[in-house]
Formats: C-alpha cells, structure tokens, sequence
C-alpha cells in the first residue's frame, strides 16, 4: 500500500478525521478546504494542505505530512519546503505543522537543528501506536491502515457499521464506504475483491460505488433501454472488476444461468 496516497485520499474524502486526530472541534473541517501546492522554486509541493476558506486571520494553515519510513532528511525538507512556501506566497494566516508516524521508532528527530521548533505548539507530531480510547469515524479509518490483518475484517466492519449510522446517504456513506473496503483490499491481498466484499457485508451491490457508476455511466452515454441492458453493464463491470459469474448471480439476485450468457456473448465479442 502506497501509505501517504491512501492518508490523503482519507483526508481529502473525509477532511473531519484530520481534526479528529488535533482533538479540535469537527467543525473546523467546514472551514476548511485540502489541496496540495507547487512551490516554484526548486519544484517543491507540498502534497497536504488544510487551508482555510474563510478570512479569519486567526485560523492557521496546516502542512501535514504523512511519514512510515524512517528519513533522516525528512524534517530538513519539512522546514525548507514550508518558509520557501511563506516567502512566496505570504497568506495572511499563522502555519502549523501536523506529522503523522505509525510509530515514534519511525522518526529521525534531529534535535541538533530542530529541538525548538519541534518541541512548539505550532508542530504536532502523532504516532498512531498511541491512539488511545473511544475514537471517531475518522481516526478510526486511519488506524485501520495500519491495523494488523487480523483485526482489520472485524475493524473495518464495526466502521462500515459506524458510517451507516452517521453519515447522509449517497456519496458520502458509499465514498466512505469504498475507501474503508479499499484499505481492506491493499491489507489482505491474498484475497479477492469478491471475498473481502462478502466478509464485509457488502454484497448489497447498490451500496457500492462501482454499481454507481455502471447505472450513472449508463445514464450518461444513453444506454440504458429496459432492465436487460442494465443487467447486462452491471453484470460486465462486476465481471471486469474480478467478480466470478456465481459472486455476480448472488450480489444480483440472478440465476447463474442468466449471467453466464451475457460473459459469453462478452468473450465471443
């Protein structure tokens, strides 16, 4: 698993687990909006920024970088990469520092250069080993990427619970829904898509996003002339997303007799 791309597909889907993690009110995350920025000179970005979108002076901006490999250059690029940031763009609101580490094992601290600055408020450092005690939605989907496989079916399953009790219906729920089964996929990657959607309950196929976008895709391109034509593009993306003919009968409530047609026509095509 690519560690810092699913963190910040987690914050940029769900921006309240970020401030779940700062124990700050989870209504910050509605004052804020996060992106990534180029910084000209020497082609620097910084690829997590929580920046506000109100013009309160007060509200800080928050670098946030994602580390579960030890650096020894880690907090030089930090640091160099956040006051060439402040000199070229000068944004009228004071700057924070957020670093996530599985582990304190994980970090270089580098104490010699950096003590202060490390050691202020304006830089937090969170070792997700260290989370303690009830947690939120968010924090919750962030530990499960570094839960251990054999927790992560019963710990994705209580957040899939979770997400269906809090979160408005579509796209939020199934967005959340689909990242939760994602980690799940990178996690255990000896098994099928197929089989980590049953071990979570998902085999109701119109909670998952890929029945979305196969009925929204249809929708758009004009395809959809009666419920065989349906049936048939669900059926062939269920197919093309590892899905065996008897897993598309059962999630479709079909005969497998009326699935295998449609793959063969498809192979023959």
């Amino acid at each position: 698993m690519k560690t810092d791309s699913i963190f910040y597909r987690i914050f940029q889907q769900y921006p309240r687990s970020f401030f779940e993690l700062l124990n700050l009110p989870l209504t910050e995350a509605d004052q804020y909006q996060f992106t990534n920025l180029e910084v000209k000179q020497l082609a620097f970005r910084l690829d997590g920024l929580f920046f506000p979108s109100t013009d309160n002076p007060s509200q800080p901006f928050y670098l946030t970088e994602v580390q579960f490999q030890p650096d020894d250059d880690l907090y030089y690029r930090i640091f160099a990469e956040l006051f060439l940031y402040l000199r070229q763009y000068q944004p009228p609101y004071p700057w924070r520092v957020v670093v996530i580490y599985p582990n304190r094992n994980t970090e270089r601290e580098k104490s010699q250069h950096f003590s202060q600055i490390l050691n202020s408020e304006a830089v937090t450092r969170i070792y997700l080993d260290e989370l303690e005690g009830e947690n939120g939605l968010g924090v919750g989907i962030i530990k499960l990427v570094v839960a251990s496989e054999s927790v992560a079916i019963e710990s994705a399953q209580q957040l899939i619970e979770q997400a269906q009790q809090i979160l408005p219906p579509a796209p939020l729920r199934r967005d959340i829904i689909d990242l939760i089964e994602t980690i799940v996929v990178y996690k255990l990657p000896q098994a099928s898509r197929e089989e980590i959607a049953r071990m979570l309950g998902l085999t109701d196929l119109k909670q998952t996003r890929f029945y979305q976008e196969a009925f929204t895709e249809g929708l758009q391109e004009g395809r959809l002339e009666g419920r065989e034509e349906i049936t048939r593009n669900i059926v062939l993306r269920l197919n093309n997303l590892g899905y065996a003919s008897e897993a598309i009968a059962e999630i479709l409530g079909l005969p497998v007799d009326e699935i295998l047609p449609i793959l063969e026509d498809s192979n023959e095509g």
